[in-house]
């Protein structure tokens, strides 16, 4: 299981819409897309900027290609979303899930 991460930021005034457009799916059609496997959506509020954090599962780099396209590392950010960012990860960075822990058992991904 490969974990694409991305950072973005906004001004504390737009922090609420911006999140908002994240919910229920951090982006639109991503949960019927093959290979997705869940996602995170983390928030830091930071005085003045807020701090958003995403963390998408997916079964491969193939199954990112697939939804990124070919240079996979470049950052999904659809356009009407742009304005309620003051900057973000212009690439996203990926890893690989080495294991998972639920409370009271240890799950390791093995492949």
């Amino acid at each position: 299981m490969i974990a694409r991460i991305w950072r973005g930021y906004t001004k504390a005034e737009h922090a609420d819409a911006y999140e908002s457009m994240l919910k229920p799916e951090l982006l639109p059609g991503l949960s019927k897309v093959k290979g997705y496997r869940g996602s995170y959506l983390l928030r830091r509020d930071g005085g003045d900027e807020v701090e958003f954090i995403t963390m998408i599962l997916w079964d491969s780099l193939d199954a990112i290609r697939a939804f990124a396209g070919p240079d996979y590392e470049t950052a999904v950010v659809p356009e009407e979303r742009r304005k309620y960012l003051s900057r973000y990860d212009a690439k996203s960075s990926h890893y690989n899930v080495m294991s998972t822990n639920q409370p009271g058992e240890l799950s390791l991904i093995v492949g």
